[in-house]
Formats: structure tokens, sequence, C-alpha cells
């Protein structure tokens, strides 16, 4: 449809182009004419001719006369008074009904041509209309269709009875009313012009057969019958108008909340911190600290982000031509047309022409331009919101796991510290067990030396007595002898059972140590086997932590 339109549009410029050429050809033959005729009929016309010739060749005008030579030289003849048998006598009378019948000829192409231009502009109105019906019949089935839906939705949401029994009455109750209101709408005011349309109808039929006066008078009370109907249709439609205004006005006063809600939420949670960095706790003040200016700048770069895309935004929407009325219609009308239409941006441009008459197409084309800067910045600033978001999911993902990860670092030390001390105050208290059972192993050494001594002297101190006794006489010194070796052996005895008994006690304790000591040794070895690998695991779960984390940390 579009070549068509077109190429009728470039046989009607060529024909044009045409038209003007031979009214052109026309007009200078027919001057070309008048001129010769006048310089044959006039001689004073060479006087005038040399007083051109005279003239300065500047200051004579620039015209474009198309003049062929044989044309040319006839005139030189006529001029300079050469008779030649080629010069004839001219009727003007001819001339005239020639030039009056060329005019009557120029002036039926040129209807026919503004014929051509009319049928072209109505057949590419036609097109144009017959591609608008096309489209609206697709909007009018997509509207049913999402009113459709749109109904069925609202019916199985109120059957499910989800919401609580007071809204569920009340929106019955609403849904009640407005069909009550609908059916009175339909009583008084659809019937009646549906009644007095048939009644009309009935009257203007040709089988009526009423007189003259008859049908006056009956006239007469239709029309004020109609009159009243349209006042009263009227009053009827400005209330409804009115009530359109108002509810118009209550939704976009609530949509301009919502979206002030909106906003303002937006900026709320760009600008106050998250209840996880809150809620945590981290052992390391500085981590917490960085983390939560890492986070502030990040914010503060989306915020100057946000309130550059809000003032563009701004400045655009004071740009607008239409007011929002007009706007909303506007953004409406380009809704309608898919993106894919062939010829969508005419289509769409003619049709608010219609809906805007006072409106130009430049006027038009600037608020289009407009409305995509608009929606482009609008997209934007979402996208923008969007990706702020996912960054700051995945900025407070990381943050969470980084406490976490400390505070399990820290724990760990804190459980190898409490470790540590641990086995150090059992490695002291085995030093202070090896130490007490050195001291009796020593103990127990200098008593058997002691008791190897003695024993020793003893038998050293026998072989005096036996050296002595043999010396002495065996009767004078018997009974010294008997009662010193009497008492000897008695004390001997007596400091032999002493260091025996302690002897055996020593070995008892010693035993009864030593059995605790390799009790304590073997459920001591056993901790520590279960200590190590423990540590070994916790190493190894934490290795990529422990390599990330900066040696200062590593070493507190």
């Amino acid at each position: 449809m579009c070549a068509a339109s077109a190429s009728s549009e470039r046989r009607s410029e060529v024909q044009r182009q045409k038209g003007v050429m031979k009214k052109y050809v026309r007009e200078s033959s027919v001057k070309r004419l008048r001129s010769a005729s006048v310089v044959s009929s006039d001689p004073s016309s060479q006087n005038g001719e040399a007083d051109t010739e005279n003239m300065n060749k500047t200051d004579r005008p620039f015209m474009t006369i198309q003049r062929n030579d044989s044309s040319d030289n006839l005139v030189f003849h006529m001029k300079n008074g050469i008779r030649s048998i080629k010069y004839k006598p001219v009727d003007y009378q001819q001339l005239y009904a020639l030039t009056e019948a060329k005019k009557l000829a120029s002036a039926s192409t040129e209807l026919k041509i503004r014929k051509a231009v009319q049928t072209s502009k109505i057949s590419k109105e036609q097109t144009l209309i017959k591609q608008h019906k096309q489209v609206w019949w697709q909007e009018h089935q997509r509207l049913n269709e999402v009113r459709c839906k749109m109904e069925c939705e609202i019916k199985s949401f109120l059957n499910e009875e989800n919401i609580g029994n007071e809204c569920l009455s009340d929106l019955l109750n609403f849904e009640r009313e407005l069909a009550e209101q609908w059916c009175i709408y339909l009583e008084n005011v659809i019937h009646p012009i549906q009644q007095l349309r048939e009644d009309l109808k009935y009257r203007l039929h040709p089988i009526s057969q009423c007189s003259h006066s008859q049908s006056e008078f009956n006239s007469v009370k239709v029309l004020e019958e109609v009159d009243s109907v349209k006042k009263q249709l009227k009053a009827v439609f400005e209330r409804l108008s009115l009530e359109q205004q108002k509810i118009e006005n209550n939704l976009s006063e609530w949509s301009v909340q919502i979206l002030d809600h909106s906003s303002e939420e937006g900026i709320n949670l760009l600008s106050e911190l998250p209840m996880e960095f809150e809620t945590l706790e981290c052992p390391y003040s500085d981590l917490k600290s960085s983390i939560l200016n890492e986070f502030c700048s990040f914010t503060e770069k989306y915020q100057k982000k946000l309130q550059d895309f809000d003032l563009q935004l701004e400045d655009v929407y004071r740009n607008f031509q239409l007011s929002d009325e007009d706007h909303w219609i506007f953004q409406a009308v380009l809704d309608q047309y898919p993106g894919d239409l062939c010829g969508r941006r005419t289509l769409y441009l003619d049709m608010l022409q219609r809906y805007f008459p006072r409106k130009s197409r430049h006027d038009l084309v600037e608020h289009e331009k407009y409305c995509d800067q608009y929606r482009f910045a609008k997209e934007q600033r979402r996208i923008l919101i969007s990706s702020w978001n996912k960054n700051r999911r995945d900025f407070i993902q990381k943050a969470v796991l980084t406490l976490a990860e400390a505070c399990a670092a820290h724990e760990m030390e804190s459980t190898m510290a409490k470790d540590r001390k641990k086995q150090q105050e059992v490695c002291a208290d085995l030093k202070a067990k090896v130490l007490q059972w050195r001291a009796h192993q020593e103990e127990v050494a200098r008593l058997e030396m002691e008791i190897s001594v003695r024993r020793r002297e003893k038998e050293e101190e026998k072989e005096k007595l036996w050296k002595k006794k043999e010396l002495l006489q065996r009767e004078e010194k018997k009974k010294k002898i008997r009662k010193y070796w009497a008492e000897k052996e008695q004390k001997w005895q007596e400091m032999e059972m002493r260091d025996l008994r302690r002897l055996e006690e020593l070995k008892k304790l010693m035993a009864e140590q030593s059995v605790k000591d390799r009790e304590r040794m073997t459920e001591h070895v056993a901790w520590r086997q279960g200590i190590e690998a423990i540590y070994l695991s916790l190493t190894q779960a934490f290795s990529p932590l422990i390599r990330g984390m900066p040696s200062s940390q590593l070493g507190k």
C-alpha cells in the first residue's frame, strides 16, 4: 500500500511538472509572437532598439529567454527593413483563438491533474483509514481479552476467599452497587433513547397518512421531545464527565503518591544500611569499618547517578509540548500500533494529527523526541536501580561471608590459644611430676648407696672384730665383745629395718606413681592426637582464608 501511494504521488508530481513546462513554453511563444508583431508594425522601434544597444550592459536585466537562430535572423531583417518572402501578415484573431484554445486545453489538463491529485489523496486517506481500522480492531480484541482475563482473575480471587470476610463483603457490595447503577443507567438513558429512535423511525415511515396540520403538530412535538432528551442527555453526560474527571484525578493522585512512595523507598534503601551489617558481629573492628566505608562509597556513586537521572527526567518533562491528559492520549495512541507494523510512524503520526488538529506535525515530532528521551532516561534509571539491587545483594553476601570467615578464624585462633594454654599446663604438670620422680629416684639411689656402705662397714667391722677377737683373749673380752656385738647388731638391725621399710614404701609409692603416670601419659597422647586431628581438619578447611588474610592478622 505504501509503495502504491508513493508511485501515485510520483506520477502526479511528474504530470504537474509537465503541465508547468507546457504552460511556460506556451507563454514564451506568445510573448515572442507579440514582440515580433510589434517590431514589424512600429518603425520607431528602431530608435528604441538603438537606444537599448547604447545602454550599459551592466544596467540590462538578467533574462533567460530561449531563442533559436531563425527567429533572431528574422527579427534582425525586420529591424533593418530588408524584405523577404518569409514574412507574412499577422492574423491576430487566429492567434487569439489559438491562445484561447491552448488556455482551455491547459485548464482542462490542470483540472485533470487536480482531480488525479484529489483522487490520490482520497485513496491515500482511505488506505490510511483501512490500516487504522485494522489496528483498531486488533487493539479492540486485545483489550477485550485483557478485560476478560482481569474479570476472571477478580472472580477467582473473590471465590477463593483468601481475603478477610469484611473486605470480601465490601467488594461484593460494591459490585452489586455497580450492577444496580448500570441497570438504572440502562433504564433511564439507553432504553429511552432506543425507544425514541424506534418511534422516530416509525413516524418517518411513509405509511403514516395524516393531514398537514396534524403532521406539523406532531413534528413540533417530536422536536420538543428530542430537544428535551438532548438536554437530559447533556446533563447526564456532564455529570458523568465530572465523575469521570474526579475518579481520574483520584487515580492520578494515588499513582503519584505510589510513585513518590516507591521513589522515596528507593532513596531510603540507598541511604540506609542493611540490617545484616547491624545484626552481624565481627571480632575485628577495622574489618567491619572498612566494609561499611566501602558500602557507603559504593552507595554514594549510585545516589549521584540516580540524582542525575532524576534531574534529566525533570528537564525532559519540562520540555513536553502537551499537557498531561494530551500526553496520556499521545502515549495510548502510540501503544495501539505494534512495533513490527509496516509504516507504523506514518500511521500514528496521522492519527495524532487527527486527535490534535491544532498541533503541527513539527510539534508532535518534537514531543515524540522528548518522549523517547524521557522513556530512555526512565529505562536507564530502572536499569540502574536493578543493577544497584543486584550489586547490593552480591556485596551483602560477600560481606556476610567475609564476616563469617573472620568469626570462624577468630574462633579458631581462640581455640588454638586455649589448646596451647592447656598444653602448657599439662607440660608444667608433667615437668613437676618428672622432677618429683627424679627426686625420688635420687633418694632411692642415695638410700641404696647408704645401705651398701653400711653393709660394707659392717663386714669390715666384723673382720676387725674377728681380728680383735683373735688378738684379745677369748676369755677376758668375750663378754665385752658379745655385748658390743649385741648392741651393734641390734642397732644395725633397727637401722636396716627402718631403711628397708622406707625403701619398700618408696618403691611402692614409685610403682603407684608410675602406673598413674602411664595412664595419664596414655590419656594425654590420645587427647593430643585428637587435638592434632582437629587442628589438621580446621587448617585444611580454612586454608584459603588463611592464605588471603594479611600477615598482621595471622600474627595476631
